[in-house]
């Protein structure tokens, strides 16, 4: 039963994280700017943001969704303001610097993990996404009791990490093709992906939520 249960959140995390938003943009652009361990702990910052969700959506903290519900215009706006700040900073990147503070070990790998949790966690709309995904999946019963409940939010946080780590790793393939020249036109492309998605996604929720 409990491997069963396991790979039930595994389903789950694995399908919420496919769509590749602005988070799986930036994931991308760091494993081929800053190398693949970079990405993949990119990755596992999402995937961590994306469990604390799951959590909330799993063990129904009622009082929390009600708050978001209540506050939801602000924190969106708030998260369109992160999002697209961060697609601009991406933009005006310099590859060539970024580089030289690499080689230097002046990056920092925990900031990854950091950025990328916080920036995924601005992003309230992803418990109902979670809700959806336990529904329609049928994964979680009521009989499964405390343990069925956190092997499943478990298996949340591995199905995440086991796609991020996929996609980090095929990406990480083409990054020795990648040059500084086209590291600067990737970086131009992602940082308008980025400000795009969070644009078209308050703008398509505003439609929807007051028209």
């Amino acid at each position: 039963m409990y491997w069963s249960t396991l790979l039930d959140g595994m389903l789950v995390g694995f399908s919420a994280s496919l769509p590749l938003g602005p988070i799986g943009v930036l994931i991308i652009q760091r494993t081929l700017q800053n190398g693949r361990t970079s990405g993949l702990l990119s990755g596992f910052g999402a995937a961590l943001s994306d469990t604390i969700y799951a959590i909330i959506a799993g063990f129904s903290l009622s009082y929390i969704v009600t708050f978001i519900e209540a506050q939801i215009l602000w924190i969106q706006l708030g998260g369109v303001i992160i999002l697209t700040g961060l697609g601009v900073k991406i933009f005006r990147t310099n590859p060539a610097t970024q580089l030289r503070k690499q080689k230097a070990g002046k990056h920092n790998l925990v900031s990854d993990v950091v950025s990328t949790f916080l920036l995924t966690l601005s992003n309230p709309l992803a418990i109902f996404l979670f809700i959806a995904f336990f529904a329609g999946f049928r994964v979680l019963k009521t009989d499964y009791g405390l343990t069925g409940h956190l092997i499943i939010i478990s298996g949340v946080f591995v199905g995440a990490a086991v796609w991020w780590t996929i996609l980090t790793s095929v990406v990480g393939l083409f990054r020795s093709k990648i040059n500084l020249r086209r590291l600067f036109w990737i970086n131009k492309i992602a940082g308008l992906t980025i400000i795009v998605l969070v644009l078209a996604a308050f703008l398509i929720w505003t439609i929807r939520e007051y028209l």
